[in-house]
């Protein structure tokens, strides 16, 4: 296959009045559609999931109200999550194309690497996986599916082959931001995750149409449907300059507990991969652990709203109780996510960070610490302070705290928290945990979107269509006629099998002898594998010189073709001439 650049590396400067107009109408059309769509679907899941409790006597409200004796309510504790979590393991992983849970790890590798999202079918599917496991109880986060279906609505976007730059990526930013803005009725902390952990640039192309997305879900939400926050604290906020040193140390211990959280759920996946059962019975299993919890300790299942709302109050929990819940918060959710069920992360970490702020404020109340901030400060700073590295999302956890609390000193004050726990985790875990589940699907985004791009790029795909490419018996003269013939000053020689045998170069080859060219050839220098990326092959090429490099398959040892230093040099250069681009593309 014969490397041809990509047209789309470069800005296009010969747009018409017209065109652009029209790109521009498109662009905040799209934003205001997936918008509105989007919010709509998110509430039409919260609601769903709060019916399904009420139905499946999975919420307290409902347990009491049913009027059955304690033996039937016992049975239904359990074989509610039981079966709930053998259908949603068939559903998800027989039903789905992909044959996996899916998440917002998806929604960011199909935007950073310009792909797809998986198809329309396998993300209703999931959803709907997601939507069983939160109707019966899992411990798993609805923020996360949110996110998701946000994301799957966006990428529907690219089936209308819009003549737009960049509009799958846009689109699946702004079903993103959507999805945030109608869940927490926060409008600018959907904007900035949009961008922060999805996009990771804030270009005006896409900045515009994802600012009406993320208005419009709140509008939908707020105006329309007039949701409540997820949770409401109005306390006043007194903040003193010893206790900034507080902060900076929570957010220590914050990030440390985050880690935890984020291993502790790769450990379950890890773990649950390797149980050789089928989906069905491991998610059986798994919802009995639900049940058998849900009779022990109910503030560790479920969605926690009232776990929640009952963390800012103080002397709801006792300290004891704080440190069961965000231990077997943990536990419960590694659990739920490795084992079967399919849901978000977000919530858990809201729940775990919560019990963390309390722990913290109560242990200082008990040493005798005198002027600290009102207990609710320490739940909200530490709520925001382990989940925003799980996200990888620093901006919007604060945003979120200005948002729905209105005030300025709460915020500054989740600010220095959230700072210090993102600092630890990023030197100890990485940017997010759906980063690290990436980099084990094999797509490594640490250093940046060109690389990550330039991974997925094969050097076998810009190989040229007509090497000078010999059988090691074919005599000099040959050899010599042909390299002058094509101008190159190198040969690649394989025998009769096409395993490849070293190469030779022109100065080498005698152009009267009838002597086979085996006898004058060379180790290669550099080796390419069938598979190597260009990325990889960038940093081979450092001390290469020679006009080409051989790409031979690892197994068969056949030469699979030639590609040469130019070729690979301008597929790096597009690549990063195309995310220039986009990152700097105006509406």
């Amino acid at each position: 296959m014969a490397y041809v650049p990509d047209s789309t590396a470069s800005v296009t400067l010969h747009v018409t009045p017209l065109t652009m107009v029209r790109r521009i109408i498109t662009v905040l059309t799209v934003g205001l559609v997936i918008g509105a769509i989007t919010a709509i679907a998110a509430i039409a899941f919260v609601e769903t999931v709060l019916w399904l409790n009420d139905l499946l006597l999975v919420s307290s409200y409902a347990k009491v109200q049913s009027g059955l004796s304690p033996t039937a309510m016992l049975a239904i504790t359990l074989a509610v999550p039981m079966g709930g979590g053998a259908l949603v393991s068939f559903i998800v992983f027989r039903l789905a194309p992909i044959h996996r849970p899916a998440g917002p790890a998806d929604a960011i590798q199909a935007v950073q690497l310009q792909k797809p999202m998986p198809d329309t079918r396998s993300g209703l599917i999931v959803t709907l996986g997601a939507l069983g496991s939160l109707g019966v109880g899992a411990s798993v986060g609805q923020y996360g599916p949110m996110v998701f279906l946000g994301a799957v609505i966006g990428g529907m976007v690219e089936k209308l082959r819009l003549a737009v730059p960049n509009i799958n990526a846009i689109a699946i930013a702004c079903g993103v931001a959507a999805s945030i803005s109608a869940a927490f009725n926060a409008p600018i902390a959907g904007l900035v995750f949009a961008h922060e952990a999805i996009l990771r640039h804030y270009s005006m192309q896409a900045f515009a149409p994802v600012t009406i997305a993320s208005t419009v879900g709140y509008v939908v939400a707020n105006v329309l449907f007039e949701r409540a926050p997820v949770f409401v604290v109005q306390t006043g906020v007194s903040l003193k300059a010893p206790e900034f040193a507080i902060f900076a140390l929570m957010g220590l211990l914050c990030g440390a507990v985050s880690i935890v959280y984020m291993r502790a759920l790769l450990a379950g996946a890890r773990i649950g991969g390797r149980i050789k059962l089928a989906p069905e019975a491991r998610g059986a299993m798994a919802g009995l652990v639900v049940g058998l919890c849900a009779l022990w300790l109910p503030e560790i299942t479920g969605l926690g709203q009232y776990t929640l709302r009952f963390a800012t109050i103080e002397g709801a929990f006792a300290a004891s109780e704080m440190a069961m819940i965000l231990v077997g918060k943990i536990v419960l959710t590694a659990i739920c996510l490795g084992m079967g069920f399919v849901g978000g992360v977000f919530s858990p970490a809201l729940i775990v960070g919560a019990m963390l702020g309390g722990l913290v404020w109560t242990g200082l109340a008990a040493l005798g610490v005198e002027g600290l901030a009102a207990f609710p400060v320490y739940v909200i700073c530490a709520m925001m302070a382990v989940t925003s590295p799980v996200i990888g999302a620093p901006l919007t956890a604060i945003l979120i705290v200005f948002e729905l609390t209105r005030s300025y000193e709460l915020s500054i004050a989740s600010m220095i928290v959230v700072v210090f726990s993102n600092v630890v985790a990023f030197r100890f875990f990485g940017r997010s945990l759906f980063d690290r589940q990436l980099f084990l699907r094999g797509c490594d985004l640490s250093q940046g979107r060109a690389e990550a791009q330039l991974s997925e790029l094969a050097v076998h795909d810009y190989a040229v269509t007509e090497a000078p490419i010999f059988e090691v018996g074919l005599d000099q003269r040959a050899v010599r006629a042909e390299l002058d013939a094509h101008g190159w000053s190198e040969g690649y020689a394989v025998d009769a099998n096409g395993l490849f045998q070293g190469y030779l170069r022109i100065i080498d080859v005698d152009a009267a002898s009838p002597a086979p060219v085996a006898d004058i050839l060379r180790p290669a220098q550099l080796v390419f594998d069938a598979d190597t990326s260009v990325r990889d092959a960038m940093r081979l090429l450092e001390d290469f010189v020679g006009d080409a490099i051989p790409i031979v398959d690892r197994d068969s040892r056949r030469l699979v073709g030639v590609v040469t230093e130019a070729a690979i040099v301008r597929a790096y250069l597009d690549v990063v001439a195309k995310l220039r681009s986009e990152e700097h593309a105006g509406l």
